[in-house]
């Protein structure tokens, strides 16, 4: 007589691979939630972040065709880190749910997403909230290509608690074999990198520095010997000074300073692409010279210097980093 008892399923056994069992139990929850999760996305795309207020910053349309920088550094508690993170991991859902959903293969799944995200890169350009970056467009990709790995394994051909669990290791693994690739594409890419001859800003539109002859002068009891440039005001009056770089990847230098014997009044500011960076006046605590050095990797548009009173800024230079192929 056969047994009449039905069969206890195994208890590490979660959902069958039984298209027709998540059409029915789970179909319409996991549509629900794409739609959901889906729309969290597009938000934060299109209106996150400030995107509108910042709107009224973009008058141009902006496409970046060639990758700056590298995808994914090891963890660091940045908001430029979390961004990298969240530009891969925020597209791992959909290269689950979406062959989830319609047992579609790889090839057809990653070509449909790269036209998606591509459309969607060109669209915030053109509505002027965002950019067209060819580097979220490899991040995105890639997340959706971690999360298809991670259904092969925790998804497919059932889906248990242990593939789960795997799926879940897969993913760790699959981060961190990104950060170790892009850390050493690092490496090779800066490890000749030098820094290139300093060159003094001198071609000025407009009014130009004193470049020869230039006289010394002490502050605070420090001998100051320009070698490069030296820019002052007009007998005391505010003076401005305006050049054009268009250069990127580069060192900034600037001294600025009130010498001695000489009514301690006076200021200095030194403006890039519109916005100021530093502003040395007579009222800051510090007397001394102050020494500028910092580091660009955005494009250096413009620089304007606005000398007042008795202010000096002098030596002001760029250098340029150099790569091995350069």
């Amino acid at each position: 007589m056969k047994s009449q008892q039905k069969e206890i399923p195994s208890e590490n056994k979660v959902l069958s691979d039984n298209p027709v069992a998540i059409n029915n139990k789970l179909r319409r929850y996991i549509l629900i939630g794409t739609i959901v999760y889906t729309a969290l996305i597009l938000y934060l795309m299109f209106f996150g972040f400030n995107r509108i207020e910042q709107n009224i910053d973009y008058n141009q349309y902006t496409f970046i065709f060639v990758p700056e920088g590298i995808l994914l550094r090891f963890p660091k508690l940045t908001m430029s880190w979390l961004y990298d993170f969240g530009n891969i991991a925020a597209f791992i859902p959909f290269g689950i749910i979406i062959p989830l959903l319609y047992r579609t293969r790889f090839r057809k799944f990653i070509t449909l997403f790269i036209l998606v995200i591509t459309f969607l890169e060109v669209l915030q350009s053109l509505t002027f909230l965002g950019t067209f970056d060819v580097m979220d467009i490899i991040s995105n990709t890639l997340g959706a290509i971690m999360g298809f790995v991670a259904y092969k394994v925790g998804f497919s051909p059932e889906i248990t608690f242990k593939k789960l669990v795997a799926s879940a290791v897969s993913l760790l693994i699959l981060f961190i074999g990104v950060m170790t690739v892009s850390e050493t594409i690092d490496y090779v890419v800066h490890v000749n990198e030098r820094i290139g001859p300093v060159e003094a800003i001198n071609e000025i539109s407009g009014t130009a520095p004193i470049i020869e002859k230039i006289s010394t002068f002490s502050v605070q009891g420090e001998k100051i010997e320009p070698t490069l440039n030296l820019f002052s005001s007009s007998d005391g009056m505010s003076k401005d000074y305006l050049f054009e770089l268009g250069k990127e990847n580069l060192w900034f230098y600037a001294n600025i300073g009130i010498p001695d014997g000489e009514e301690y009044s006076g200021s200095a500011t030194i403006m890039v692409n519109g916005e100021e960076l530093i502003q040395f006046s007579d009222k800051d605590e510090d007397k001394n010279t102050f020494q500028m050095k910092m580091f660009f990797d955005s494009k250096i548009k413009d620089v304007k210097i606005i000398v007042t009173g008795n202010a000096k800024v002098w030596d002001v230079s760029i250098a340029e980093i150099k790569h091995w192929w350069e």
